[in-house]
Parts: structure tokens; C-alpha cells; sequence
């Protein structure tokens, strides 16, 4: 049997807010609710359900989109117009700027909980450095 990612779990400080910020800057589908989480449903089968933490802290986590070249320029020009943070670099030593790893582009951003989120328009390895 093959193995695919079906989910995983996000902890947020607001589950709903969290879901709908995402899906927002990524321009997907709006989230919905199942059980006691919020769905974002990516275009590959996977979800993200995020959960409230409560009282607890968000522990951050990193989460790579990829995306188009069309859909990059979307969301690149979303963060720049809510003025978000971007970086080229996981190690937010590039500020501003975009990388062009294998021959694509890809960008570094928080989300408004604090996870390290990335889009890419090429799979790492996939073409020229």
C-alpha cells in the first residue's frame, strides 16, 4: 500500500481565526468545521485541522506550500500588502527578499500564531540551484 499524508493537526490560539487566516493568504477554500477542528483542505488530499491550545502556547511548526507561479504572486503580494515579515532564508537572515532555489521561487513567513511557513514553486531537488 502506498502511504499518503491524509492530515495533521495545527495548534492555534484560535482554531477558527488561525484556519481562516490561512486560507485567506493562501486564497484557498474557506475553512469548515469538523468536530472540534478547522479544516483547511490543501489541493493534494491533505487537510490541516487546527485546534485551540487553551491555555497552553502554540509551539511553532513548519509547513511548505507548494504553489504555482501564479499563485505565488498572489500570496507574495498578499503578505507584502498586510506587511508581513518575508525572508528568502529559514534562518530569516534574507529579509525582504525571495530565494530561486531549483530554478523557482520560494519565500519565508510567520503565520499570526507563529509557525514558519514557506511556499515554493519548485520541489527542492527538482531543477537548477
Amino acid at each position: 500500500m502506498a502511504v499518503e499524508l491524509n492530515h495533521t493537526i495545527v495548534g492555534a490560539a484560535s482554531a477558527e481565526v488561525s484556519a481562516r487566516w490561512l486560507a485567506e493568504m493562501l486564497g484557498l477554500a474557506p475553512p469548515e468545521r469538523f468536530g472540534p477542528f478547522w479544516q483547511v483542505d490543501l489541493a493534494n488530499g491533505v487537510a490541516l485541522d487546527f485546534a485551540s491550545v487553551g491555555d497552553e502556547p502554540v509551539v511553532p511548526q513548519h509547513y511548505a506550500f507548494l504553489i504555482s507561479e501564479a499563485e505565488f504572486d498572489a500570496v507574495h503580494g498578499r503578505l507584502l500588502a498586510g506587511e508581513h515579515g518575508i525572508w528568502a532564508d529559514p534562518g530569516q537572515r534574507h529579509p525582504g527578499e525571495i530565494n530561486h532555489h531549483d530554478g523557482g521561487r520560494g519565500v519565508y513567513f510567520l503565520s499570526n500564531d507563529g509557525h514558519h511557513l514557506e511556499v515554493i514553486t519548485r520541489p527542492y531537488g527538482s531543477g537548477a540551484s
